[in-house]
């Protein structure tokens, strides 16, 4: 009896300690597949934030690292400016170094079309204050370095036919990509002198796609390739050198680097936001090192997009 008395005053008890803490464990569980929902979503970063969040901290290198270039530092490609300039009376000369194998690279174009006018702003506003210490990218041969089927750092040698093979590879890349769109996010000053042109994608195949594409057609491409594959950007110029001119004096090197955001905060004024249309897929073979950027010895192949053909003609794909 006793028993049953106990059961019997209890019983409601116990019904409702189970509800509540069935309750509250459904609740905390529920709250976690919510925070982990969140926490997935948060990772899935668009291509378009991750060029952003890759130029934010390209642009704080200048002044994390200091102006390299003026004590003749590394550049990004493992190289010491000395290895590819010569500063002499005022007059940079570029240093030519066979590359042995030749790279070979794939590049989207920009055409002079747009890349003219930036060099020209360029040039107004850098040229002034370098006494020639400047290298000004050749306008006629901008571009976005895409994949390296080899490169001077991961050297893949290959035959003639085989190099026939990879330029027929990229060229069915090339027939497949749909052109891009493309506007000027910012330009920046790197710490080894690298005057950049960061871009962003409004429409077209984007450059993470691209890449994705040239890895599975060029198999024994090196592994580490030399740049994120995120980002799309130019290089406009290299600085090898203390500006000679200036509207004040420099004192220190905090002065240098203030001087050189500003004259990036005005070359960011004339030409950010410019839009351009990239159509146009590169298999270059360099026989000297970095000979795109050096006005160097190359072969290219110029790989314009079908779809940019077929839009020229009218006709629709």
């Amino acid at each position: 009896m006793v028993n049953k008395n106990w059961w019997k005053w209890n019983h409601p008890k116990t019904v409702a300690l189970i509800f509540v803490t069935s309750a509250f464990l459904f609740y905390s569980l529920f709250n976690m597949a919510l925070h982990n929902q969140s926490s997935s979503s948060d990772s899935v970063i668009s291509n378009e934030e991750q060029r952003s969040r890759l130029y934010d901290k390209m642009e704080r290198d200048l002044d994390e690292n200091g102006p390299a270039f003026l004590k003749q530092g590394e550049t990004s490609q493992s190289l010491s400016l000395s290895d590819i300039f010569t500063l002499k009376d005022g007059h940079v000369t570029p240093v030519l170094k066979a590359a042995n194998p030749p790279v070979r690279a794939t590049v989207l174009y920009l055409s002079t079309e747009y890349s003219v006018r930036i060099s020209e702003a360029v040039k107004h506003i850098f040229n002034p204050y370098f006494n020639k210490a400047i290298w000004f990218q050749n306008s006629s041969l901008y571009h976005f370095s895409m994949f390296h089927a080899s490169h001077h750092i991961t050297p893949v040698p290959a035959t003639e036919d085989e190099i026939e093979v990879e330029a027929s590879a990229v060229r069915a890349v090339a027939d497949d990509l749909c052109p891009l769109k493309i506007v000027l996010d910012r330009v920046v000053l790197t710490s080894t002198g690298v005057l950049l042109g960061c871009w962003q994608v409004i429409s077209g195949t984007d450059p993470i796609t691209i890449r994705a594409k040239l890895r599975t057609v060029l198999p024994h491409a090196p592994e580490k390739q030399l740049y994120d594959a995120a980002i799309l950007h130019t290089s406009f110029a290299r600085l090898l050198g203390h500006p000679t001119a200036t509207p004040m004096e420099l004192h220190k090197t905090s002065d240098e680097v203030q001087f050189f955001h500003d004259l990036v905060a005005k070359l960011n004024n004339q030409i950010r936001g410019m839009e351009a249309v990239v159509s146009e897929l590169w298999y270059v073979e360099e026989y000297d090192v970095l000979a795109l950027a050096l006005d160097g010895r190359t072969k290219i192949r110029r790989l314009p997009s079908l779809w940019f053909l077929f839009d020229l003609q009218g006709i629709d794909p």
